[in-house]
């Protein structure tokens, strides 16, 4: 059966992403139900914005980087005003995707089939074409063994942030952990609600992280976000301790 029309908005975080933010947008664009898209320059000093708009998105820019979590924020009300001008019965679910998916965007479509059908309040991507990334295990590894002491499941890609999810579940996680923080806060937040989280394998790829400074250093602030949002979760930290509730397997 094939999805409502317009029920679907797609928002992308993006900082330096103009080799690849012009077919990311296209090949979003193009998914079943996808009637917005929207992209978030987060304080690029690249041609992002440029490649975006003239790839058929609405772009919204940070004058700075402010990070991903302000990004996915921005992004989400961005999404709300537009559906203000549409005579709609109920808001778009949400479905985030990185910059540099490049054409692999096309193939995102199964993330949104468990919360279309109200089996899911969120889905996470499992990418079926794994890229190695030097260093990038420390930070999963954190992230991964932090959710599990907070829920009782371990994810199988906690970081990945090929997400969709409802409106509801969206706005009952924020404001969301901070900058790279975001998903591994989004999971612990919506699973100590009760929420249903399911993970969906999809042939998406991105491009590897590398091994020069500028990647340590994006590394570094990656583990201590995600830190800082497994540290504001620890049982006391924000109200009761969590009960876990085991997610579906897509």
């Amino acid at each position: 059966m094939l999805p409502p029309s317009g029920d679907l908005a797609v928002v992308i975080p993006a900082r330096n992403e103009s080799d690849r933010i012009g077919a990311t947008v296209k090949a979003a664009a193009g998914l079943p139900g996808v009637d917005i898209v929207v992209v978030v320059d987060d304080g690029s000093t690249d041609g992002t914005a440029t490649e975006a708009q003239n790839a058929g998105a609405s772009v919204l820019r940070h004058a700075r980087n402010r990070g991903k979590a302000a990004a996915m924020e921005t992004g989400a009300e961005a999404v709300r005003l537009l559906e203000g001008r549409q005579d709609r019965a109920s808001p778009h679910h949400l479905l985030f995707l990185d910059g540099d998916l490049a054409e692999t965007a096309g193939e995102a479509a199964p993330l949104a089939g468990p919360v279309r059908a109200g089996q899911a309040d969120m889905t996470i991507a499992v990418f079926s074409n794994r890229v190695k990334q030097g260093g990038h295990g420390l930070v999963v590894a954190l992230s991964g063994s932090g959710i599990m002491r907070a829920t009782g499941w371990r994810p199988a890609q906690p970081l990945n942030g090929q997400r969709c999810l409802t409106r509801a579940a969206f706005e009952a996680a924020t404001p969301l952990a901070h900058g790279w923080g975001a998903e591994t806060g989004l999971t612990i937040d919506l699973l100590r609600q009760g929420m249903r989280v399911v993970e969906v394998e999809v042939p998406l790829s991105h491009r590897a992280t590398g091994r020069d400074w500028r990647s340590q250093l994006h590394r570094a602030r990656q583990f201590a976000d995600v830190a800082r949002a497994l540290a504001s979760r620890q049982p006391g930290a924000r109200g009761p301790s969590p009960r876990a509730v085991p997610p579906e397997r897509g």
